[in-house]
C-alpha cells in the first residue's frame, strides 16, 4: 500500500476510534497532500460532511480554485454517488480506494450501494419521488439569466 492510502486508511481508524465512520481521504498533487479529510457526520450532523468532500472543499478554498485537475484522492472506503459526482465536477484525475462499497455494507453502511442501485433506474421509477416543475415564464429563468450575462 503506497503512503497515501496509508494515511488515507490510518485517518479512518482514527476516525472510528473518536465515534465516527470508517472514512479517511487524502487529495493528492505533485507527490505532496495537499488536503484531507474524515466522514464527519456524527460531528457536524450534515450529511454532506463525507471525507473525500471536505478534502474537496478544504483544497478549493486554500488553493481559490474550483479547478483540481491534475489531482489524485486516496481514499478508505469506494466513494458514494454524491462523492464521486463532486470529483467529476472537480475535474479530479484518478481515484484509489482500500475498501468497496460491498465491503461498506457487510459492515452495515450499506446506502451507496443502494443509491448506486437507484440511479441505474429511470428516474420515474426510484423511490424517492422526482418530478419536473417547468417554469411558465422563461424569460425570466436562471438559466436565461445565465446565458444573457456576457
Amino acid at each position: 500500500m503506497n503512503r497515501f492510502m496509508e494515511k488515507a486508511v490510518q485517518l479512518a481508524i482514527q476516525n472510528v476510534q473518536e465515534g465516527g465512520q470508517p472514512f479517511g481521504a487524502v487529495l493528492v498533487k505533485d507527490n505532496n497532500i495537499i488536503s484531507e479529510g474524515v466522514n464527519e457526520l456524527h460531528k457536524v450532523h450534515d450529511v454532506s460532511g463525507h471525507a473525500e468532500l471536505l478534502a474537496i472543499r478544504r483544497a478549493q478554498q486554500q488553493l481559490q480554485t474550483n479547478d483540481l485537475s491534475g489531482f489524485t484522492m486516496y481514499a478508505s472506503g469506494e466513494p458514494c454517488a454524491m462523492c464521486l459526482t463532486a470529483m467529476y465536477f472537480a475535474g479530479i484525475d484518478e481515484v484509489y480506494y482500500a475498501q468497496s462499497v460491498e465491503d461498506a455494507a457487510q459492515a452495515g453502511l450499506d446506502k451507496s450501494g443502494f443509491i448506486y442501485q437507484e440511479l441505474k433506474k429511470d428516474k420515474y421509477e426510484r423511490t424517492m419521488s422526482i418530478r419536473q416543475m417547468p417554469l411558465k415564464d422563461l424569460e425570466k429563468s436562471p438559466m436565461t439569466l445565465w446565458l444573457n450575462k456576457g
